[in-house]
């Protein structure tokens, strides 16, 4: 079964950093385009950060500078390493796989920064 599972998500004060996992099970991360997007209830996803099969990455201008995308391809591991956190980071963080037609989502990790 394919499967793409967040952790990481939790409390931080504002200035502070965290890193998030999405693990994925049943494919392999790197035959995809893969990548972090963010929602907070009441509005549209939004896209934060994608890595492509090849490595090349790209931010969102918000995300620019504090956030950096990885992947552990032995883990079949994807990453979000953000730093500097500010109160609108708050939101519900999903990891996004595509390749072609499919197209996989994980359930999300909260992220709240707040003091």
């Amino acid at each position: 079964q394919l499967q793409l599972v967040e952790s990481g998500g939790e409390l931080v004060q504002p200035g502070g950093s965290l890193r998030l996992s999405c693990a994925a099970s049943g494919f392999t991360l790197d035959d995809y385009a893969i990548g972090w997007h963010r929602q907070v209830p009441g509005k549209e996803r939004e896209f934060v950060a994608a890595i492509s099969r090849n490595g090349v990455t790209n931010y969102a201008d918000s995300a620019k500078g504090r956030f950096t995308i990885s992947r552990d391809n032995v883990k079949n591991i994807l990453y979000l390493q953000m730093n500097s956190l500010k109160p609108d980071d708050t939101a519900i963080y999903y990891c996004r796989a595509i390749r072609g037609p499919e197209d996989y989502r994980g359930q999300g990790t909260q992220v709240t920064v707040s003091s």
